[in-house]
């Protein structure tokens, strides 16, 4: 069985390509593999393995014989390569917290202009009832419209009786 090769379409564009470094015209890029390595550097796995890697260096160095030992007692080559990670992963979780400030403080203004437009219906809404409030006050009630009904009906009735004490 052969494949025939994939032909590409003139008329539509390439997929782009996903690079393996950042782009470093792209900050956003560079942020968001700043974040992943911020948030794998702050969770438990990552200080098990730390933890798993300097004992195991440690105890390389401390019980095997003098001529497999790369770094002898007092280890300067595990301070070295722990001060050079701790050098690289402050400005990087640095980063990722600038980048959530940001986030934080455009989710305030939407959150802000969200309140201000709920404030404004409020407002809206409050002087239509106030309004319908009104309105209904001067609006003729049920119980008004059948107390003058029976008002009336009684001085019909008081006519009536009138007119036939008249005719008599």
């Amino acid at each position: 069985m052969v494949r025939e090769p994939r032909r590409s379409r003139l008329d539509q564009p390439r997929a782009p390509r996903r690079a393996v470094l950042p782009s470093p015209s792209d900050p956003d890029t560079f942020g968001r593999l700043s974040e992943r390595i911020s948030r794998f550097i702050g969770s438990w796995r990552f200080i098990g393995l730390m933890t798993v890697f300097v004992v195991s260096w440690v105890t390389w160095n401390l019980l095997t014989p003098d001529d497999l030992k790369f770094d002898p007692w007092p280890f300067i080559g595990l301070t070295l390569m722990l001060s050079l990670q701790a050098s690289y992963a402050a400005p990087l979780i640095l980063l990722a917290q600038n980048r959530q400030a940001d986030r934080d403080r455009v989710q305030y203004l939407d959150d802000r202009a969200r309140i201000d437009r709920i404030i404004a219906d409020e407002d809206y809404l409050t002087r239509e009832v106030a309004s319908l409030r009104q309105a209904i006050g001067e609006v003729a009630t049920r119980d008004f419209i059948r107390d003058q009904l029976r008002e009336m009906l009684d001085e019909l009735d008081q006519r009536a009786d009138g007119g036939d004490a008249a005719a008599d």
